[in-house]
């Protein structure tokens, strides 16, 4: 395998450490506070997904924050001391404040190496599985051999066919983040409301894209828009991605319901992290596939 650029990734993306650990892939990861301690986003492998949504179901409160200035400094010092350009595939600016931070670092950076190696940051304006699905077949075209420039290119044109839908359990979640209202949170929970969600590619506000009673309806609803923009012709084969905030039984319930409406469908699961977690809550599921331009 013959690379021309490397990549600068972060924890965000949800998948599996060991699918990131190759060399020329550089990982940043999150960081959260917790009962006044700082914890990094090891994406579980210090801690089960279970008991990291359990304590929020026993009254914990993470904060999160963006990356901090040190260690996006040390990973970029580390990419532009290489013998290639890097591409960094940032989770959504909307959502954090990291990506104007990592341009700061960068430009103070080229001022003390301007002879150095280019870091292209590069916002995804996507989080979590969607972020995940995104990196995967970003990896895939990597070890294609593309160069930094045509990993943009190829950025560009893939981003917004990332169709993504949510649904959460909790959601005051939602309402303590700020990403619904107060009102919106208090009767949805107490009619045990489901609105399927998602995230507009250009501003990263949370959509309404449905609406069910209880979490069973939510998963029919998310097949059934599956199905809606996927014809039936071209969903043999497709990879879908079903993330979930420790709630193993709704995503096998989810892939099973899929399964059922195609052939071949290629089903990654992967789990929610604590820093997409905290905003969320216990029991979010999600489903994300390559479809039509979502912006449209």
């Amino acid at each position: 395998m013959t690379t021309k650029c490397n990549l600068i990734l972060d924890s965000c993306c949800e998948l599996p450490p060991a699918m990131l650990r190759r060399e020329g892939v550089f990982l940043l990861k999150y960081v959260y506070t917790l009962d006044d301690e700082v914890h990094v986003d090891d994406m579980y492998e210090q801690q089960t997904p279970h008991e990291f949504f359990e304590g929020m179901r026993n009254g914990a409160k993470p904060q999160t924050s963006q990356l901090p200035m040190t260690m996006l400094a040390e990973t970029f010092e580390a990419a532009m001391s290489s013998d290639k350009p890097a591409v960094f595939l940032s989770f959504a600016s909307a959502l954090t404040g990291t990506l104007d931070t990592a341009r700061t670092v960068y430009e103070n950076l080229c001022a003390e190496h301007p002879d150095a190696q280019p870091v292209h940051i590069y916002d995804t304006k996507l989080a979590a599985t969607a972020e995940g699905l995104f990196v995967y077949e970003a990896l895939r075209q990597w070890e294609k051999g593309l160069t930094a420039e045509e990993m943009i290119a190829w950025a560009d044109s893939a981003a917004p066919h990332i169709n993504e839908m949510f649904v959460v359990d909790d959601l005051e979640a939602l309402k303590r983040g700020g990403r619904i209202p107060s009102a919106l949170a208090v009767i949805g929970s107490k009619l045990d409301v489901k609105p399927l969600l998602d995230i507009e590619i250009e501003t990263g506000k949370l959509r309404s894209c449905g609406i069910a009673r209880g979490k069973k309806k939510a998963i029919k609803q998310m097949v059934g828009l599956f199905t809606k923009l996927i014809p039936e012709r071209d969903r043999a084969g497709r990879i879908v991605m079903i993330g979930n905030a420790d709630c193993p039984e709704d995503a096998k319930r989810l892939e099973e319901m899929l399964r059922k409406t195609a052939t071949d469908l290629q089903v990654i699961h992967c789990n929610i992290g604590p820093v997409i977690g905290s905003h969320v809550g216990p029991g979010m599921l999600s489903m994300v596939f390559w479809g039509p331009d979502s912006r449209k």
